[in-house]
């Protein structure tokens, strides 16, 4: 029987993910399969991989054959490295010891440039969102400055209405006055 290391799809539309399985090379792709070793998220940034190292390296030595996407994803892993390894160990060419030393610096600066790929996706964040903010507070800035004005207008042209207002009121109420005292010596002069 051929066995193969390959995806299987899950999730929706438009939002996949899949389960790493050991399935026979005739079986459909979602049906069914031998044994599960992980699952692979590509939604995530980056990329979320939980695996089952040792049996992903003893179905490689059994010879199961990867996909090209699962390929990369044991290379990224190491599992790839591992058995490259082992089989160095097995011809001869290094000790067991010498073929851990290897893989554990391997592991080791795979870390940390994933860590340093984590920190700058952090920091290319942190700036996005700083300058943002920045932007944001410029635009608040003129939207406060044009209410200001907008009130400043409202507020003179209220004040300008009271005058007017306040004026015709004094212009009435000066003729007023004027009947008044013409209607005083009028009454004075007839007495």
């Amino acid at each position: 029987m051929a066995t193969k290391i390959r995806l299987q799809r899950h999730g929706r539309k438009d939002y996949a993910f899949y389960q790493i399985v050991i399935a026979d090379s005739r079986a459909p792709r979602d049906g069914k399969f031998i044994e599960r070793v992980g699952s692979y998220n590509p939604n995530t940034n980056p990329a979320t991989i939980n695996l089952n190292f040792e049996r992903a390296l003893y179905w490689l030595t059994t010879g199961a054959q990867p996909t090209d996407t699962v390929r990369n994803i044991l290379s990224n892993e190491g599992v790839l490295l591992k058995k490259h390894l082992l089989g160095g160990v097995k011809k001869g060419a290094f000790s067991a010891e010498e073929a851990e030393k290897r893989f554990e610096a391997w592991l080791k600066n795979k870390q940390s440039a994933t860590e340093a790929a984590k920190a700058k996706l952090n920091d290319a964040k942190a700036i996005e969102a700083k300058k943002r903010l920045e932007a944001e507070q410029e635009t608040n800035k003129a939207k406060a400055e044009a209410v200001a004005q907008k009130r400043a207008e409202i507020a003179a042209a209220k004040a300008e209405a009271e005058a007017a207002k306040a004026a015709e009121e004094a212009a009435a109420a000066a003729p007023v006055e004027e009947e008044a005292t013409a209607e005083a010596p009028a009454q004075e002069s007839a007495e």
